[in-house]
């Protein structure tokens, strides 16, 4: 359904021109530059835009995380306050697109590190900023989470109730773009998933529709959203479950690179006995900061239970030396504001999954400390790069099916424990972008073919870290695939969300 007053407010534009005899897109760009911008003004949506100029409008690009996204200027930014708004600016949208496309992003906490993911140049910008409520339901055991809520929200209202959902596992990360992405918590060796605790959706269709989706509600659309990014429609508000929470243990942890052997076999018999300790979960970081100028290694260990030292963590604990220790009995939300990123640098994300083997992390941090020497030796200002070693065990998806399933295909690795990979890169200047973005490059490149070539690959990338240049939907497996296009015909026959919405990952570009 198009809708009275979407159609009111473009059908007042073209009297405008009539007597021009020319409708046609390059007309309408003469007269009405902003011509998407003046279809939303002229509907009630208007006291809700913010325009370039205004102190509003620059204050939300500079929030975004990554610099190269707050370049990018939108003609305008919509911000709905509820879910009726959001469908009422894209009717709008869609409907004005009939005269002239108009290309929209869409923007929960603007945290995916890549120009034109969550925002766009020369055209509209849905903001969620204020569809943000986080409202515990204590009779139904479960909270309602709107898109544009941070995980500091999220666990900051929960709490002090004695509860607590899988969420992210840094504070300033949105609830929206890090669910549909699939989403690791520190509590998904024991839970799951973030997308498999999701138990429904609110969903805005492309022709502005108000859909549930759930297991008994749209299943198919339930499944497709998870891990399935921005193919299907605008989320308003996720439900998750919720389960019992008194604090936990955990911090971060400091040592030279020389022990850098000792972590990588500590973390391998950790991700293979995950099983034995659900509650646990670990992130080893080799990382360097210009500013700092040494090799480090920085290990995060979280432990879901309020257990000093737990008996999990024992060998990675016995490595001597370590410079720093944050650890301590603490609470989800101080874990994560250990972790927030700053918005004041360009940065690259990229991933890759291989086998739990000691051969392929061996070879990994080699490759790193070749292309480390290469940033030394040529980068300038302030920079610095983390890689992420972690723990992708069978835990994170036995659960899956009996919850509605997704789309990640990860239970056809069946029992087979995994190393997920992430360079995370950071750098001011861009006339540093080549120089970076190709230290990224090299080694997702490198490691794979390494990992190739002895047996040890896996096809899997995780949404969430992936670069522009990847192709995780399609690394999901082609069954997955098929699901998806299914549900992006079905639910957006005319492809609104495929050529509207050019950020993110779009289903019909794969084979």
């Amino acid at each position: 359904m198009i809708g009275t007053i979407a159609l009111l407010a473009v059908a007042a534009l073209p009297a405008a021109f009539a007597q021009q005899n020319d409708t046609s897109e390059a007309a309408l760009s003469f007269l009405f530059p902003d011509f998407c911008c003046t279809a939303l003004t002229l509907s009630p949506l208007r006291e809700r835009l913010l325009f370039p100029g205004q102190t509003a409008y620059e204050s939300r690009l500079d929030s975004y995380f990554d610099i190269k996204q707050q370049a990018i200027t939108p003609n305008c930014i919509v911000q709905p306050r509820n879910t009726k708004e959001v469908s009422l600016a894209v009717k709008t949208l869609t409907v004005a697109s009939i005269l002239k496309p108009c290309k929209f992003a869409i923007r929960s906490g603007g945290h995916t590190p890549y120009a034109g993911a969550s925002n766009i140049e020369d055209g509209v910008t849905i903001d969620l900023r204020y569809i943000n409520a986080v409202e515990y339901d204590a009779k139904n055991s479960l909270v309602k989470v709107g898109p544009g809520s941070d995980w500091d929200k999220v666990f900051t209202t929960l709490e002090p109730l004695g509860v607590i959902t899988t969420g992210g596992r840094s504070s300033t990360v949105g609830v929206g773009g890090l669910t549909l992405g699939g989403g690791i918590s520190y509590f998904s060796p024991e839970h799951g998933l973030i997308c498999d605790n999701v138990l429904e959706f609110e969903v805005v269709l492309a022709d502005g529709r108000i859909v549930t989706a759930s297991k008994t509600s749209n299943p198919d659309l339930f499944t497709v959203l998870k891990g399935g990014n921005n193919n299907f429609g605008i989320v308003t508000a996720f439900k998750f479950g919720t389960f019992d929470y008194d604090g936990m243990w955990g911090g971060l942890v400091i040592y030279p690179e020389t022990t850098v052997q000792d972590q990588f076999k500590a973390l391998i018999n950790f991700s293979n006995n995950i099983d034995k300790n659900p509650k646990g979960a670990a992130i080893v970081m080799p990382v360097y900061q210009s500013a700092v100028g040494a090799d480090l290694i920085l290990n995060a260990y979280d432990y879901a239970e309020p257990v000093p030292r737990p008996a999990a963590y024992d060998e990675f604990l016995k490595i001597p030396g370590n410079i720093s220790d944050s650890t301590g009995i603490r609470n989800m939300s101080s874990l994560a504001e250990e972790l927030a990123g700053a918005t004041t640098h360009s940065v690259y994300f990229g991933t890759l999954t291989f086998a739990n083997d000691l051969r392929v992390m061996t070879e990994a941090h080699k490759i790193y400390k070749d292309v480390l020497a290469n940033l030394k030796a040529k980068a300038k200002g302030d920079w610095g790069i983390y890689v992420l070693y972690q723990p992708l065990p069978p835990s994170y998806w036995r659960q899956s099916a009996a919850r509605g399933g997704n789309v990640l295909g990860l239970e056809r690795f069946k029992e087979q424990v995994l190393c997920l990979y992430q360079p995370y890169i950071s750098w001011q200047g861009s006339e540093q972008d080549a120089l970076f973005q190709g230290a990224g490059a090299d080694l997702i490149n490198k490691i794979r073919d390494y990992a190739k070539s002895i047996g040890a690959d896996n096809p899997y990338l995780y949404l969430d870290y992936a670069d522009k240049t990847q192709d995780p939907l399609a690394s999901y497996g082609p069954e997955n695939v098929k699901k998806m296009k299914a549900a992006a015909k079905k639910y957006d026959p005319l492809g609104v969300f495929q050529n509207l919405v050019p950020g993110g990952f779009k289903i019909s570009k794969v084979a």
